[in-house]
């Protein structure tokens, strides 16, 4: 049997580097961390302090989403310290969302999509 230590990295795709990179700095607060020199465009965020990272890669392949918010597709979720000052920044930043304070989950849950519509929980505790 497996034994595990954690997640290590979400990768998700992209198609505009610096368009993302944009977003997952401004908006979701992520520090860039260095990236080995692929041979193809991307960037690379820590999540935390467990050692967790997000990996964007730059790919034109054929599985981005096209819709809006969607709660139930494929997502990666951050948990952020405060539901309420969470809510009031993606206001600010115009980024729509849909939350539930209440979830049936035991947390408090909060859906974003990026600029190439990747679904991102954003959770509390409540």
């Amino acid at each position: 049997m497996l034994q595990h230590e954690g997640i290590h990295h979400v990768s998700i795709i992209v198609s505009d580097i610096e368009r993302a990179q944009a977003f997952y700095r401004d908006v979701i607060g992520l520090v860039e961390i260095e990236r080995p020199a692929f041979d193809f465009p991307g960037a690379w965020y820590a999540i935390g302090a467990g050692g967790q990272q997000l990996h964007l890669i730059v790919h034109e392949g054929e599985t981005k989403r096209s819709g809006g918010i969607d709660t139930r597709d494929g997502h990666f979720a951050i948990r952020v310290a405060d539901f309420d000052a969470t809510i009031a920044w993606l206001d600010k930043c115009g980024v729509p969302h849909r939350n539930n304070r209440n979830s049936i989950t035991g947390f408090a849950q909060i859906f974003i999509i990026d600029p190439d519509h990747n679904v991102i929980e954003l959770n509390a505790a409540r």
